[in-house]
């Protein structure tokens, strides 16, 4: 083989190796950075680009990764060529804090944040993970600190707010959104978590006790109010009952003497056709009924006579009914 022919095996060789190094596939969600002759050039988007080799370069980010090593996480910073578009989150390790009320507080803490400007990622910071984990500590020291222990238990989401809003516009020039902040976990010492479950077990008995009362009391109350319910209900009844007997009691009282008006009226009809006194009739009638009453009353075991004062009347009564008795027939 010819010289000649080694060097244009070898021109080729590099050429194509040229074209190889030229040509930059970029994946959806990402985009380069590409740098000529160490200034920006111009961002490649997803997809075939074609560089310049050895005149145009990729400008680097550094990025955070957590690996595996013996059994523990740890933080490793690499660099990469393409710089991921997608939302990203960071979990940072626990960092003791101090509250409002002088309490060491164990917090760790998620931030979930997108690059939206990969210029100002790489031009205007460096090591931006690195720069948004500093800040988020020293941002979530700064909050915790206005809060007591019991504001920080209890108000997460409040927290959460308040560190997302700052993050964001601390990290804006950098080309970053921070999309939320969440806290993890918050742990104070162990002799604060013991008076906590005292302090809570207590307050479960209070409220225990109180429901129990209230509970009593309310019983109380319906039972109260079914007693006197009942006996209003049977005071109306009462009432209604005796309405009704006297209703009763005076309609058939009123039937009665209905009935007795009319007898009265056809005894003096037929009374009248015969000339008679219908009065001696009437008091006759009456005498024969009392005795009657008299009798069923003294029982049938009795020795006593009753004897009208009137015996005479009484004779001139029972003939003048016999008289009417003989005429109606």
């Amino acid at each position: 083989m010819s010289a000649g022919t080694i060097l244009s095996l070898l021109l080729l060789f590099i050429a194509i190796g040229i074209v190889v190094k030229g040509v930059r596939i970029v994946q959806q969600s990402e985009t380069m950075v590409i740098e000529r002759l160490g200034k920006y050039h111009k961002t490649l988007s997803a997809g075939i680009n074609i560089i310049i080799p050895i005149v145009d370069r990729p400008r680097a980010i550094a990025w955070r990764q957590l690996r595996e090593h013996a059994g523990r996480q740890v933080i490793q910073y690499t660099n990469k060529e393409r710089v991921d578009m997608r939302e990203t989150v960071f979990d940072f390790p626990k960092q003791g804090v101090i509250t409002k009320d002088n309490v060491v507080t164990e917090i760790n803490a998620l931030i979930y944040f997108q690059i939206v400007d990969p210029i100002k990622a790489l031009y205007e910071i460096n090591n931006l993970p690195n720069a948004i984990e500093k800040l988020t500590q020293t941002t979530l020291r700064n909050v915790i600190g206005e809060l007591e222990l019991d504001e920080c238990l209890t108000s997460r989401d409040t927290i959460n707010m308040k560190l997302r809003t700052i993050l964001d516009e601390a990290t804006n020039k950098w080309g970053v959104k921070v999309n939320r902040v969440e806290l993890q976990d918050i742990n104070p010492p162990t002799d604060i978590k013991e008076a906590m479950e005292k302090q809570m077990r207590a307050e479960r008995t209070r409220r225990a006790q109180i429901i129990e009362a209230e509970g009593a009391k309310r019983a109380a109350i319906l039972k109260a109010e079914g007693q006197r319910d009942a006996e209003i209900n049977e005071a109306e009844g009462n009432r209604q009952s005796r309405v009704l007997r006297a209703q009763g009691d005076a309609e058939a009282r009123l039937a009665i003497a209905e009935a007795e008006a009319e007898a009265i009226r056809r005894i003096a009809d037929a009374v009248s056709q015969t000339k008679a006194d219908p009065t001696q009739y009437l008091i006759a009638v009456r005498y024969i009924e009392t005795l009657e009453q008299i009798l069923r009353d003294g029982g049938a075991g009795s020795k006593t006579v009753f004897m009208p004062y009137e015996a005479s009347g009484l004779m001139s009564s029972v003939g003048g009914l016999k008289e009417l008795l003989d005429s109606s027939k």
